[in-house]
């Protein structure tokens, strides 16, 4: 756990110095100027602000994801020239199911010890990446059901979905911290007494650029999680494609399975491929579709 707290804390530490470093190099760091006693927003350095902001924490946490994964889950990579037993078979099919994907470069395959029932793929790039699976998983899944996730992560990895949702995340960051800091000074500036000096509210400002951000980062995810969603689906119809759609099918019904089975207070991390039963408003803000609409969309041949 303390592994865990330290990487994540040093990463954030990464981003910020880059960021910041970035930003004295291009001289952006203030987007509020004085001109006599009025105050203006220097729009072109604002911009450049929040593209960095936006897009540079992003790609930093995506150049590093597949090492933190490995760290802080306690990956263990198997080694394909060494693997026996039931590591060598996991190989095999995840480098078969990648060559039939028209991946030329094989991700790593790897295993941790968790009782959970989950898999990922993650890395910054298709020639980059990796195959996790829980031995949770393989415990409780017949092997053409693992095919199954394994083809839906193969797919993933064949999407470039690493890479589009670190863009899409990073023009989200960067609108709304440009929106909320635009409306923020617009409103600070007009609830300023323009006639005296020094008589920007900084703290209104400061209050508001929070709110704001809060606001628009919320509106932000519900478009993050739709494309999310839209990706799910586009990978289960990967996998159906690479390892079966009865395969594919059948990974999910055991999920889903699974899941009616456990109580989430106390298994919250069963997610393979992200098991979703919320309803209502808060199923917008679901990063992955219910399993029922997955199982029947491919059922349909959707």
């Amino acid at each position: 756990m303390l592994k865990r707290v330290f990487l994540f804390i040093l990463t954030n530490i990464l981003v910020v110095a880059t960021i910041s470093i970035l930003l004295s190099v291009f001289g952006v760091t203030h987007y509020i100027e004085r001109a006599g006693r009025a105050y203006h927003l220097n729009l072109q350095k604002l911009m450049v602000i929040c593209l960095i902001w936006g897009f540079v924490g992003a790609f930093i946490s995506l150049a590093l994801s597949k090492v933190m994964a490995k760290w802080m889950m306690g990956l263990s990579v198997i080694d394909p020239r060494r693997a026996s037993g039931i590591e060598a078979q996991l190989v095999m099919t995840v480098h078969r199911l990648a060559k039939s994907a028209g991946l030329t470069t094989m991700p790593e395959v790897a295993i941790y010890e968790a009782e959970e029932v989950n898999a990922f793929a993650t890395g910054p790039t298709r020639s980059s990446s990796l195959v996790a699976v829980s031995t949770g998983l393989l415990r409780s899944m017949e092997w053409e059901e693992v095919e199954g996730v394994l083809g839906h992560e193969i797919a993933h990895i064949a999407n470039g979905d690493m890479v589009t949702m670190a863009l899409l995340q990073g023009v989200v960051n960067a609108f709304v911290m440009f929106l909320s800091r635009v409306l923020a000074f617009a409103i600070s500036s007009a609830m300023s007494r323009s006639d005296e000096e020094n008589s920007f509210p900084r703290m209104l400002n400061f209050i508001l650029t929070f709110v704001f951000d809060i606001i628009f980062t919320l509106l932000g995810s519900l478009i993050v999680a739709a494309f999310s969603r839209f990706r799910e689906y586009r990978a289960d119809a990967g996998g159906a494609s690479l390892a079966g759609r009865q395969k594919m099918i059948a990974a999910l019904d055991r999920l889903r399975r699974t899941h009616d089975k456990v109580d989430n207070s106390e298994a919250p991390a069963l997610a393979a491929m992200k098991i979703s039963n919320k309803g209502g408003f808060l199923a917008l803000f679901s990063t992955h579709p219910p399993l029922e609409d997955r199982i029947a969309r491919l059922q349909k041949g959707i």
